[in-house]
């Protein structure tokens, strides 16, 4: 198919604030994203040729930071996201949909937060009160590691699940207009967490373990809640979460590394997938950009997402499917939850 304008993405995870830091300490004279920054996915120029028109800008910390020092850290994270509407004038800060439709009506970017991993606010509720008056607007509950409250997917199996604790955050977490992030949770918290909440989850970057067994993924059990839910499930472009070949490879289950690593194909096998299982209307784009070192070929940067919609156009979505896709759906999730 061919579209006529552009359609505008708002995407539901990108690691630039902690990538910046790592390669230029949040200076943003050194590593200046409103010139060309080859050595990141994202930087204005591309942005701007992808149709990047909103970002839920991941604030993450890894979880080697404990304790108060992992709190610290993720406020460097989102004084990197404010630095950046300070510092450029087609940047704008926006928590609600109708900053970010009033951001979009002067022709310029959306810049919302999202918290990657519960272990950012200590156990503290009042830490993730602070946060959400910072404008955070998601919390992933687990990142690669367990919490105290919750098990992770990538981790041993110790709560087989949510704790009360965790179920407490989680009804906090609605009441402060955060949304649940199930990406990076075991199945059990995700079915548990599915029971807790009151309001529609997210998975802000996550694929289809149907076509890719690997746990980082959405199982088809859990899938099938997300409609009556509400929420939405925004897949990510990374190849070892995408590509079983680079899965297998990575969870050391072959020895042999796929060339290439992954596809533009392998991509959208994961969103014809979600389409078919959950319906178009819970199916975001949630990329992982400047989180990852590697990325599909045909999706190798933020420029790249007009090549995934006209993909997916080939294969029957409509101008109104991808727009659903690129933003109605998580735009409609993101006011479900605001408060």
């Amino acid at each position: 198919m061919t579209t006529s304008a552009p359609i505008p993405v708002l995407d539901g995870h990108n690691d630039l604030p902690w990538h910046h830091r790592e390669v230029a300490g949040y200076d943003l004279d050194a590593c200046d994203i409103a010139r060309p920054q080859p050595h990141l996915h994202t930087d204005l120029p591309r942005m701007r040729e992808g149709g990047l028109a909103a970002q839920l800008w991941s604030v993450w910390v890894p979880c080697s930071m404990e304790g108060e020092d992992a709190v610290v850290a993720t406020h460097q994270q989102i004084d990197f996201v404010e630095a950046m509407c300070r510092r450029y004038d087609e940047i704008v800060p926006a928590r609600t949909v109708a900053e970010v439709r009033a951001a979009w009506a002067e022709g310029k970017h959306a810049a919302l937060v999202g918290m990657e991993g519960g272990h950012s606010i200590n156990g503290s509720l009042q830490h993730l009160a602070n946060f959400a008056d910072r404008g955070a607007r998601y919390m992933t509950l687990t990142h690669n590691d367990n919490t105290p409250w919750a098990d992770s997917a990538t981790d041993e199996r110790v709560h087989g699940g949510l704790t009360d604790v965790g179920r407490e955050i989680v009804a906090e977490m609605n009441r402060l207009g955060v949304m649940v992030d199930l990406s990076h949770v075991s199945a059990e918290t995700m079915h548990d967490a599915l029971d807790a909440t009151r309001l529609p989850v997210l998975f802000s970057h996550s694929g289809a373990r149907a076509i890719c067994d690997h746990p980082r993924n959405v199982p088809d059990d859990v899938l099938e809640r997300i409609p009556g839910n509400g929420g939405i499930v925004m897949a990510n472009v990374v190849p070892k979460f995408v590509n079983q070949a680079r899965a297998d490879e990575v969870l050391g289950r072959t020895a042999v590394v796929p060339d290439p690593v992954a596809t533009l194909e392998h991509v959208v096998a994961h969103f014809e997938h979600l389409r078919e299982v959950v319906g178009v209307e819970h199916v975001g784009i949630g990329a992982d950009y400047d989180g990852v070192d590697e990325t599909p070929v045909g999706l190798e940067d933020v420029a790249s997402y007009p090549r995934l919609l006209a993909a997916l156009g080939e294969r029957g979505w409509s101008r109104g499917d991808l727009e659903a896709l690129a933003h109605g759906n998580v735009l409609r999730v993101l006011e479900a939850t605001e408060v």
